[in-house]
Formats: C-alpha cells, structure tokens, sequence
C-alpha cells in the first residue's frame, strides 16, 4: 500500500514510480464515492514478494509529486466475526470448514467410544480369565526349600484351623 499520494497521482504515475522495483501485477487507487477522486492512497500489487520487499524499503518515506509517501504491506480489512472476533472475510465464509471440523470430531469422538468400548471388553475378558485360573489354584508355596515359604504357609495353615 502506498498512501500519502497526491491528488494529481493516478495509476499510470504510481505504476512508473514503482516499476523499476519488477514486475506489477496491479496497481489500483480506491476512488471516494462522493469527489470521484483517490483517497490519497493506492494498492500496487507485485508479481514477487521480493519485489514488493524492495518497493517498500526504497520507496517508504521518498517523495512523490511533493507529498512523503508511506509504503507498506496491505493488510485485509478486518471486519467483526470469525473464531478470534475479528477477521477479514465475513462469519459465513467459513461455514463449510465449520462443518468439515464438527464432522471430523463427531467421528472422531465415534471412534474413541468404539475404541473405549473394545478396551473395556477386552479388559472384562481377561478378568474373566484370571479368575477361572484363580478360582482352580490352591496356593502353595512356590519353593520347598524357602523357609520364609515354609514359615508363612505354617501359620496360614494355624490360622485357618484354628478359627
């Protein structure tokens, strides 16, 4: 964007201002509705970011027509709406990615039900395993030749007789 321009400034003078600085894709200045007349601003926009780089660093602050020119990047006009609050493009234009995304999480909450369903089953299945083998043992000491083995299986024996 370049503003500061003066009124005589058309497109065709902020085109040969810029040009030596490479290719121009397009260059516009934004008329007022009610003079008909630019809005001491223009848009020129080149085919190369490296070229608009150059424009802006050799053009910002120069003199054109006897006005000091500002020359930057444009940026969208930013209008209320959108996730952040604001945006440059209105509420409704991204309603399709809207329900792409809630599409992508109902299913992805689908398939972490499914998943969480597989899990349980499993999980109850093995349970169920552990206690058919459980329920077949008879607990023993697992070495003859330990004597703490030997020493608790005594007492649960006593324990177990006794009451």
């Amino acid at each position: 964007m370049a503003g500061g321009l003066d009124e005589n400034v058309n497109e065709a003078i902020l085109h040969a201002a810029f040009i030596p600085f490479g290719d121009i894709k397009d260059v516009t200045t934004p008329l007022d509705q009610a003079t008909q007349k630019h809005r001491s601003f223009g848009f020129v926009t080149f085919l190369d970011k490296e070229d608009a780089s150059a424009a802006m660093d050799n053009m910002n602050n120069t003199e054109l027509y006897g006005r000091v020119l500002t020359v930057n990047y444009a940026q969208p006009i930013r209008i209320k709406g959108g996730e952040q609050g604001w945006a440059s493009q209105p509420i409704w234009a991204d309603a399709d990615t809207w329900f792409e995304r809630q599409q992508q999480e109902e299913e992805m909450q689908r398939l972490q039900a499914e998943h969480q369903a597989v899990v349980r089953a499993a999980e109850a299945e093995e349970r169920k395993k552990l206690t058919e083998e459980r329920e077949g043992e008879v607990e023993e000491p697992e070495e003859k030749g330990d004597p703490m083995a030997t020493a608790e299986a005594e007492v649960l024996a006593q324990n177990n007789t006794g009451s």
